[in-house]
């Protein structure tokens, strides 16, 4: 990460300069700033999963050992999502291995 030599707040990309949006100094990139985002984008689009709705192909989500209330059968896919303000924990979601039933678990 690029930080702000003022302020310490992260520095953004805007139109090919690096911008502090807390005090607003600026830098022009050069070749090692353009190195350095490409790098950091790469990653971020490569190692995020976002799972929103049907089940992504070539996703592997970590498996749990919990009962299905469908099929009974005691392996489930598992991912978190926060549903609620930032404040509340968040909501734990499952899916059956053995007949793709999706349930919900609140703390």
């Amino acid at each position: 990460m690029m930080f702000c030599p003022e302020c310490k707040s992260m520095l953004k990309s805007y139109d090919g300069k690096l911008r502090c949006p807390k005090c607003g100094y600026e830098k022009e990139l050069d070749s090692t700033d353009k190195s350095h985002l490409q790098k950091v984008n790469h990653i971020q689009e490569k190692d995020i999963i976002i799972v929103d709705g049907d089940k992504e192909k070539n996703v592997t989500l970590p498996t749990i050992e919990i009962k299905c209330p469908e099929c009974g059968y005691e392996l489930a896919e598992w991912w978190l999502r926060q549903l609620r303000s930032a404040d509340e924990s968040e909501v734990r979601f499952f899916r059956c291995v053995k007949c793709g039933k999706t349930w919900r678990e609140y703390d």
